[in-house]
This record gives C-alpha cells, sequence and structure tokens, in this order.
C-alpha cells in the first residue's frame, strides 16, 4: 500500500467468479452520511457492478449502511452512485464492454489523501471448470505451505 491510502472494503467474491483483465481508479459522488459510513466500514461489495448509461458511469447494488447519526439526512443505502471518470475513459471502457462481452465490477473502496476511491476491474467471467482449477491450485500451494512450515 502508498502512504495515504487505506482500504476500505474489497470484492473477494469478483476474485472468485472473473478473470480481471484491466484495473481503473475512480471516484465516487456521495453523501456526507455515505462517507461517513464507509470510514467505519460499513460497506458491501458483494453483488455490485457498474453500468454505463449517456457517457456516465453508475455503480449499482454497492450496499453503504445508513450511519447511526444521520437521522433525516440518510439515503437509501442501495441507491445508484454515479462513478466520476474522465469522458474519454468511460467511452474507451464502454467501447471494450460493447465489443467483448467484458463487466465492470467494483473490486475495492479505499480512502486515498480523504477522499473515497473505487477500484474498478474490466473482468471477463470464469466458467465453472476455471473455477474448480483456481481452488485446487490454492489448496495445493496452503499444503505446500503447511509442509515447509511444519518440517
Amino acid at each position: 500500500m502508498q502512504k495515504g491510502i487505506k482500504s476500505i472494503a474489497s470484492n473477494r467474491k469478483a476474485f472468485h467468479d472473473y478473470f480481471v483483465l484491466e484495473r481503473f481508479e475512480a471516484g465516487i459522488s456521495l453523501v456526507g452520511t455515505e462517507v461517513k459510513s464507509i470510514r467505519l466500514g460499513q460497506l458491501n461489495l458483494k453483488d455490485s457492478y457498474c453500468t454505463i448509461k449517456d457517457g456516465e458511469l453508475f455503480v449499482r447494488g454497492m450496499h453503504i449502511s445508513p450511519y447511526e447519526k444521520g437521522n433525516i439526512f440518510n439515503k437509501d443505502p442501495l441507491r445508484v452512485r454515479k462513478l466520476l471518470m474522465h469522458k474519454r475513459e468511460i467511452l474507451k471502457l464502454y467501447a471494450e464492454i460493447k465489443k467483448d462481452g467484458l463487466a465492470l465490477i467494483p473490486l475495492q473502496v479505499y480512502l486515498k489523501d480523504a477522499k473515497v476511491k473505487v477500484e474498478l476491474g474490466l473482468c471477463k467471467g470464469k466458467k465453472l471448470y476455471d473455477k474448480r482449477d483456481d481452488a485446487a491450485k490454492k489448496t495445493a500451494s496452503r499444503e505446500m505451505d503447511r509442509a515447509m512450515k511444519n518440517g
């Protein structure tokens, strides 16, 4: 991790379900109480994904729990939130998604110099046999580590 970057939440399910081909950083448009909830770590990326509509990038399914002391200022936890990227980057992503049948998945949310940022992955879906291969490799590496540790 670089200086000034604090990871808040990561989407581990995305790495299980997708091959991550490329990564991008985007800002996110939030309300004050949402930022406070994120700083407390009350965020879930499990079933979130991104869409592009009219040249704008949106994240859907990102759950930010309501801030306890927020009362009337709290917003819907699952509302659609706008992501902030340059227009040319969004158009490039849109072309790749349409051409290759890829998906834009939020991989991580972090604080970078007091600003909330989202790491997006340009992802290709895994087949069941790919998931099995990954699981087998992880199991084998865990067993090797255990054997090295124990003697």
